[in-house]
């Protein structure tokens, strides 16, 4: 409807596994799930539920009534409470049972670690493409040697693949940080309202193992390893911190990426994709602008401040709980999720078309190599027996002579220049022969096998492709 904000991650940006993830269906089918499963462990327990209500209520899990619950809202003013009714409605012989011992928290907070856990090994398949396409990019372009820059001055060369390695080096180390945070994700199961379990005590009439064994049963029916030690009514919130942190991290790493982009296309050196009959200005015919990369660092920054919801909800809970978090994470963990995803969908797209100007990069690298030779002609001078500090001297007054030059326009003369001093001890031939951008990119390329070579284990059987997406 084009009346009613929408959310722009939801409807220009992410993919649609993970909107339908976060979707109303899928939340509350997840309730239903979680109910169901409730019922059955319960009965295997030895409760009175039947296998025909079991039955009934997994016969109508995918049967949401929505304008029920919606009516249902309105007078108790309780979602949960209202999707319990509407699930009664649907299954009536089980009406009764549904909830058995369990708080709201039972399917809020297990529904919100399932998505979460899955929309994290999603994430992960996606990091896994970045990485695969910029392990390829870097072996492809591992020779190629491009001007280097420190406090973005011109500096010793490196290589176009040896930058690609910068980049493709915290991504990986994000991989690692989003590993941990689903390594660490354990079920809340059911604890009751202060996580005492006191409700189930009085269900099982005391008997704490058979708790133990409903919490390790409804674990396992959910994928997961096992429940939190303790609790108060909620899982720990540490947890949320924990995930939008990892999220945080890869939009770090791609704004790092995205904004070296930028700064490379300004010179035309490396330039995202360009569509045939793409516009870059409205009004400036000529333009082609980064708008890819502009996205990626755009929606960066609101990724990594969106960490911090996490990190002050953690941070202020009260007690065994309190509801000042549920408004907070009702929005900043679904968006950033979809952020992450939208993100990571931007950065395949832009590594997968990277255009590479190596004419370009070979001019600029021909201006500033006679001044980044000059190190290694010093060490030459030397060796052939002259007196380093005078060298240098000459050298640096050299430097200042040839820039002067290229700042009235000339060219840089500064090769020919320190031919003719007498302390330099070298021809012009030999000078020549240090003018090979190859002597200066030191083991670049060897740089960049041996870290894709740590990574083949990660990626063996993943394929570099870019995800499909309107930009």
């Amino acid at each position: 409807m084009t009346d009613i904000y929408e959310s722009p991650l939801a409807s220009r940006y992410a993919s649609g596994f993970m909107k339908a993830l976060f979707s109303a269906d899928s939340r509350y089918r997840t309730w239903r799930r979680l109910w169901t499963a409730l019922a059955r462990e319960e009965m295997k327990l030895g409760l009175p539920i039947t296998e025909a209500q079991v039955a009934e209520l997994e016969a109508h899990i995918g049967e949401i009534d929505y304008d029920c619950v919606r009516r249902r809202e309105r007078e108790v003013r309780h979602d949960v409470m209202a999707h319990i009714y509407a699930y009664g409605q649907a299954a009536p012989s089980a009406a009764g049972i549904i909830h058995l011992g369990a708080t709201s928290c039972y399917v809020t907070d297990n529904g919100d670690l399932i998505l979460y856990r899955d929309a994290l090994r999603y994430l992960r398949g996606e990091l896994l493409k970045v990485l695969r396409l910029l392990a390829d990019f870097a072996l492809r372009y591992r020779s190629v040697p491009i001007l280097g820059y420190t406090h973005y001055q011109p500096a010793q060369p490196v290589t176009v693949g040896k930058r690609a390695t910068l980049w493709l080096q915290d991504f990986a180390s994000d991989l690692a940080e989003l590993d941990f945070a689903l390594q660490n994700i354990q079920f809340l199961g059911c604890r009751g309202t202060t996580g005492t379990e006191a409700s189930f005590l009085e269900l099982f009439d005391g008997d704490g193992e058979k708790i133990d064994r409903l919490n390790e049963a409804l674990a396992a029916d959910f994928g997961f390893g096992g429940c939190f030690p303790v609790c108060g009514q909620t899982y720990p919130r540490k947890v949320d911190s924990r995930i939008l942190n990892a999220l945080s991290a890869i939009a770090q790493s791609a704004y790092r990426m995205a904004c070296d982009i930028r700064l490379m296309q300004h010179d035309r050196q490396i330039e995202e994709p360009f569509e045939k009959n793409q516009i870059g200005s409205s009004a400036m015919a000529y333009k082609r602008n980064p708008m890819r990369c502009e996205r990626i660092c755009s929606l960066a920054r609101y990724l990594m401040s969106d960490a911090m919801n996490a990190a002050m909800t953690a941070s202020s809970q009260w007690m065994e709980r309190t509801l000042d978090d549920s408004a907070n994470r009702r929005i900043a963990m679904p968006e950033g999720f979809l952020c992450a995803d939208a993100i990571l969908r931007l950065v395949q797209n832009v590594t997968d078309g990277l255009h590479v100007n190596e004419k370009v990069i070979s001019a600029a690298l021909r201006e500033y190599l006679p001044f980044i030779a000059t190190e290694n002609l010093l060490m030459e001078a030397v060796k052939r027996g002259g007196d380093r500090q005078q060298v240098h001297e000459v050298i640096r007054r050299c430097s200042m002579e040839a820039t002067a030059v290229m700042k009235d326009g000339g060219s840089c003369d500064l090769m020919e220049r320190l031919a003719k001093e007498k302390a330099i001890g070298l021809t012009s031939d030999e000078i020549s022969s240090l003018m090979a951008p190859e002597k200066y990119t030191g083991r670049c390329a060897e740089q960049v096998e041996a870290l894709v070579r740590t990574l083949e284990p990660l990626l063996s059987g993943v394929k570099g492709e870019s995800a499909d997406i309107e930009v």
